[in-house]
């Protein structure tokens, strides 16, 4: 590790000393680059100079324990040992948190896409309690949200609605969401009392750009209709809403919340972008699979990752065995124990992947 360190800050050196020559600084373009991976390292840089003081002084302090020194003197001098060693091993620690590899993705917009699965109209209507909860989050954290895309149902449910959140590390927040959440009560439409489960998909897809993922324009299919939700007498008699396939890989996404065909255009071509782009990395990651793989934030939509139990007032996250017993204040979008607890587990998971790598 400490290796490792060594070279970062000798590349932080180096990122200093190119920033400053003349001809470099010439190239805003550049020196945009160059100041971009500087910033990154800097905080890992900064406690790394500070644990190498540290140790330094810690070695200087223990000396004098070598020596022959009056009985006071000796006492402080352990004292301040013991203090240096836990400060020591607590800038240890800060340190091997900052080399976990971060997700590049983390700091993105996200589009997801909620989706009914078992149940019925209750599934439907679960997938739109989804929807609040969310919307209400992404608010919380001064995050803009906007449909994109749903299918909604008469009974105020959705079969299916896809809407992005615009915000400085959105993804990083609603990467935890992905896959399978489960509801457990008795449905309005219920005379009988009995408790259903139901399910909702919950897919979250950071936005990249036409530079992450090319998208040629023989590779896509396009078809124009009306659409079939709210919007007016506009929407309704003009074919605005899009359809769009990607033909090599069988990706069809539809929008229709814009008025304009043309935005509905770029709409759609974004969540394809992103889909492309998910479908990706998903490839990466299984040929870099290990014999013992992580189990928080993975995404596998097969896996069921949360349970809602009306009649207990309990919401269970099965990846990580938490409970919380205040349903109501989770579906208003409180949301955070559940975030931070997960991804506490993540950089658990991360450090002991990085303990076996070195």
């Amino acid at each position: 590790m400490l290796e490792k360190l060594a070279q970062i800050e000798e590349r932080y050196q180096e990122l200093t000393r190119l920033m400053a020559e003349p001809e470099i600084a010439q190239d805003y373009q550049r020196v945009a680059e160059l100041a971009k991976e500087r910033s990154d390292l800097e905080d890992v840089v900064t406690v790394y100079r500070e644990f190498k003081a540290t140790s330094e002084e810690l070695k200087e302090t223990a000396e004098l324990l070598e020596d022959d020194i009056g009985p006071e003197l000796r006492e402080l001098a352990e004292m301040e040992v013991a203090d240096l060693e836990e400060r020591k091993e607590q800038l240890r620690q800060r340190l091997r948190t900052l080399l976990i590899p971060k997700d590049p993705r983390d700091v993105k917009d996200v589009i997801v896409e909620i989706r009914a699965g078992a149940g019925g109209d209750e599934a439907a209507l679960f997938a739109a309690d989804l929807y609040r909860l969310y919307t209400r989050y992404a608010e919380q954290k001064g995050w803009r949200t906007e449909v994109l895309s749903s299918h909604p149902t008469g009974i105020g449910g959705f079969k299916e609605v896809v809407f992005d959140v615009k915000g400085h590390g959105a993804f990083s927040h609603f990467k935890y969401e992905r896959g399978v959440h489960r509801v457990q009560r008795v449905p309005v439409t219920e005379s009988s009392g009995r408790i259903h489960t139901s399910t909702a998909t919950v897919a979250v897809l950071p936005e990249v750009s036409d530079v992450e993922v090319e998208i040629k324009p023989d590779d896509i299919e396009m078809e124009a209709y009306r659409s079939s939700g709210p919007g007016g007498q506009h929407m309704q008699k003009n074919a605005t809403a899009i359809r769009m396939t990607h033909k090599p890989s069988g990706i069809t996404v539809a929008c229709e919340s814009e008025r304009s065909q043309t935005k509905n255009k770029r709409r759609a071509l974004s969540i394809l972008r992103s889909r492309l782009y998910e479908q990706k990395l998903q490839k990466q990651q299984k040929k870099r699979a290990k014999a013992r793989r992580m189990q928080v934030g993975t995404g596998d939509r097969s896996e069921k990752i949360r349970t809602y139990n009306f009649p207990q007032n309990r919401i269970t996250d099965h990846r990580i065995g938490l409970t919380i017993h205040r349903l109501s204040d989770v579906l208003d979008g409180d949301l955070d124990s559940f975030v931070e607890a997960l991804r506490a587990e993540e950089q658990k998971e991360k450090l002991e992947a990085l303990d076996e790598a070195v």
